[in-house]
């Protein structure tokens, strides 16, 4: 990791494409997802997925410009639990340990600061909104979208690196977090249940002159 994160540096010290006021950058990215729900101080066990990003920069300077993105972001967690209450006293209720995949749409509005010498590396941070587009759980292969709320509010932070390959051209690495700040199911009646997700992402950044 020590020898990645050097190379990246080094990387980032090279070149620049000068970003000024007015230019607009889009961006595509892949990234692998780890996310978890967490209640109060307990967290859940953590699930693997991806996303597939879109983004759009607008430079109101060389340091800072406003950015959004259209993700397809995969949540959730494993060895959750799965419970069915029969009311019927002759069949018996059902339970099991599963894992739990949430597919949503998320769009997040970021403040973007562009920081180095050659303003090469990148902070970025704002709400995001997720709508979620499907729930499953593994074991029993249930579809339980109908339990989880349709949206999911929070606050993003990124940080990465653009590495220009031409004039319009950039390579980015990315380190990109998410935490929930609304409740991921419907109708609950305990404590209120969270998204976090972390990723990392590589993607090609394309500038607009």
């Amino acid at each position: 990791m020590k020898k990645i994160l050097c190379a990246l540096v080094v990387l980032g010290s090279f070149g620049a494409i000068a970003q000024t006021k007015g230019d607009v950058e889009f961006g595509v990215n892949i990234g692998y997802n780890s996310s978890v729900v967490s209640v109060d101080t307990y967290s859940s066990e953590n699930g693997d997925g991806l996303n597939i990003g879109f983004s759009t920069d607008y430079y109101f300077s060389d340091s800072w410009s406003i950015k959004g993105k259209l993700i397809y972001d995969q949540k959730g967690w494993n060895k959750g639990f799965y419970e069915e209450r029969n009311f019927d006293p002759s069949t018996a209720d059902m339970y099991y340990i599963t894992n739990y995949n949430l597919n949503y749409l998320t769009i997040p509005v970021m403040a973007n600061w562009h920081f180095g010498k050659k303003r090469n590396w990148y902070l970025n941070f704002g709400p995001y909104a997720g709508f979620l587009l499907n729930a499953k759980e593994t074991q029993g292969k249930r579809d339980v979208t109908d339990n989880f709320n349709s949206t999911d509010f929070g606050i993003a932070l990124g940080i990465g690196v653009k590495i220009p390959l031409n004039e319009k051209l950039k390579i980015s690495f990315e380190y990109d977090a998410q935490s929930g700040i609304s409740d991921v199911f419907e109708n609950n009646q305990g404590a209120t249940a969270r998204n976090s997700r972390s990723s990392f992402n590589v993607g090609l950044n394309f500038m607009l002159k």
